[in-house]
């Protein structure tokens, strides 16, 4: 590792220890929410004009929430009718994007023109296993498809091997494009298959290649996204990047969960879900699986 490398682990192991040494957040007892993000503590901000507020999925906020879920199907065996529900309801409840494998993403333009709803896609997926060069290739023709977010696996056993180079290489192969055609960049790190010490290298490595977000999990690996992890990534990368929880949240209280922990966007497949929860409906089962 670099100087300047070990220099960053050796703050944020410091900071690790000092935020270990700090009591727990207070939360309000009305809603158990962090205090801070009271809407009875609020209201009172809003009432005096507030036209904006930074809350942490507050109960009944169903546009809010709904704009923070990238509405997620990767399964291999989608099929086109799959895909074209799952752009109704992305348009129906206003998701942030749809996620979808690359196959599907000119179809997915398609059917969502003209909606504020955008064509996310993925790049190395599942296992990030593929060399830079064709990383780049797939990022370049998921834009020229119509993507306008894409979501790329990092080298897990470069990062593994310590070849930092390498990874940070592999990860600029798909930022680069991005930033030309003004495209965002997230950077799955699968953190179900790293230590602490090599998640805290993965978001210093992907902050450095120039990354808009990073993002803990396919979906497909040993493990999904956790509480621990988020908080991890955000003392880590600090508030210029944004943290994407995905695989396993199914719920409201899940995603509610992520976003305290410093999530600004979730990946789900249970969308649908997590809104009619969020406005105080009774869902029936709707998850097509990650």
């Amino acid at each position: 590792m670099e100087p300047a490398d070990v220099q960053r682990l050796v703050q944020i192991i410091v900071e690790e220890l000092a935020a270990a040494a700090q009591p727990p957040p207070q939360r309000c007892g009305c809603h158990a929410l962090l205090y801070e993000c009271c809407p009875d503590r609020l209201r009172g901000v809003i009432e005096a004009g507030a036209t904006r507020l930074g809350l942490h999925a507050a109960e009944g906020a169903s546009a809010g929430v709904a704009a923070m879920i990238d509405h997620t199907l990767l399964r291999p065996d989608a099929t086109q009718m799959d895909i074209q529900a799952l752009c109704r309801e992305a348009a129906e409840y206003g998701f942030a994007s749809v996620c979808v494998n690359p196959t599907w993403v000119a179809e997915c333009a398609r059917l969502l023109r003209g909606t504020p709803v955008t064509v996310c896609s993925v790049v190395g997926f599942p296992l990030g296993a593929t060399t830079p060069d064709t990383k780049h290739y797939e990022t370049r023709r998921a834009i020229f498809d119509g993507a306008r977010e894409v979501d790329m696996v990092i080298n897990v056993g470069a990062l593994k091997s310590g070849d930092l180079r390498l990874v940070e290489r592999d990860i600029e192969a798909v930022t680069a494009p991005c930033r030309e055609a003004g495209a965002v960049s997230k950077v799955i790190i699968e953190a179900a298959l790293l230590t602490d010490e090599e998640k805290v290298t993965a978001c210093i490595v992907a902050k450095a290649a120039g990354a808009d977000f990073v993002k803990t999990s396919t979906g497909f690996g040993p493990g999904g996204a956790t509480t621990a992890d988020v908080a991890l990534m955000r003392r880590v990368v600090g508030a210029e990047m944004g943290i994407k929880a995905a695989g396993g949240v199914r719920d409201l209280e899940g995603l509610k969960a992520m976003v305290e922990a410093g999530a600004t966007r979730i990946g789900a497949s249970a969308g649908v879900r997590i809104v009619q929860q969020s406005r105080g409906e009774r869902p029936p089962g709707h998850d097509r699986g990650y």
